[in-house]
């Protein structure tokens, strides 16, 4: 089984409402080979929500207490990121999942580059705190970019 991010399959449920929809994997979830999660509402934030970025280094850092995810109001909300990483690692052992397909760039779901923490579309090598947690749990984490079915 495959975990996918909702928003690669068309599910309305970025910051901003919206979605990010990749035909190839949200086939995956029609055909019933994936299913859906998202850190994000799984971590209890709502959409739309305010865009986040992580401060102070990558997903890896957030883990470790060495970095937090903050609002672009400024409010901090490493918590409800580290709770929706550990919902959907409990997804993904549940179901079996031995590959996760998650959006590039976001601070949960990155799996190569995020946002720089400054909020000014500067993307810099790193992953999400979602990525750091399964990789730390031998779960292999791809993009929407690199995936291949």
């Amino acid at each position: 089984m495959i975990l996918i991010s909702a928003c690669l399959a068309g599910l309305n449920v970025r910051y901003n409402g919206t979605n990010s929809l990749d035909e190839k994997i949200q086939k995956l979830v029609l055909e019933k080979k994936a299913v859906t999660v998202c850190p994000e509402l799984m971590g209890g934030f709502s959409t739309p929500r305010e865009p986040a970025e992580i401060i102070g280094g990558n997903g890896q850092d957030v883990l470790d207490g060495n970095a937090t995810v903050v609002e672009s109001s400024g409010r901090d909300v490493t918590d409800l990121y580290l709770k929706g990483a550990y919902a959907t690692l409990q997804k993904a052992l549940e179901v079996g999942a031995t590959h996760v397909i998650l959006k590039e760039y976001s601070p949960s779901c990155g799996s190569a580059k995020i946002y720089n923490g400054a909020f000014n579309g500067t993307k810099l090598a790193g992953e999400g705190v979602t990525t750091a947690l399964l990789r730390r749990n031998n779960i292999v984490v791809l993009s929407e970019e690199n995936f291949f079915e």
